[in-house]
């Protein structure tokens, strides 16, 4: 449904923080399907953890959180001059480690949306197992 190159004109993230690397499903203001292409040659694997490279929950919450931003961010006019931040994590679990060779895909559903702020539940799988999932709340804030 998009690539990485539209994803690029949404997101403001670039290597090594961004996490998207293709858009599969789009239900306009309501739901996203997302992959992560997870590779050896990730920088994050170089000390997380030598000889047993396990991506951190906290990327995989980065990641799914970077899906709501497309979801939002796709038809906002001004969205150059937009950042979604992170306002809060709750009900994280992480469930499996992913290793280098997944491919991780995340659904995220709006729950709640309001002028400046979004609530996303996110659930991460591998191979159709639920590896990791969260509530979010991102804030949008004016570019600088």
């Amino acid at each position: 449904m998009m690539t990485i190159t539209e994803i690029m004109d949404i997101l403001p993230h670039r290597y090594p923080m961004l996490l998207v690397d293709r858009v599969l499903e789009i239900e306009d203001g309501k739901r996203i399907v997302c992959i992560k292409n997870v590779t050896a040659n990730e920088q994050f694997f170089q000390g997380h953890f030598p000889g047993a490279p396990v991506m951190p929950g906290v990327l995989i919450v980065e990641a799914m959180a970077q899906c709501g931003a497309v979801l939002v961010l796709r038809d906002m006019p001004d969205r150059a001059d937009k950042l979604f931040l992170f306002g809060g994590v709750d009900k994280a679990r992480f469930r499996k480690p992913v290793v280098p060779g997944d491919q991780l895909r995340m659904e995220i559903e709006v729950l709640a949306k309001r002028s400046n702020s979004i609530k996303i539940r996110g659930v991460a799988t591998v191979n159709g197992e639920v590896v990791a999932e969260a509530e979010m709340l991102s804030v949008m804030a004016r570019r600088q």
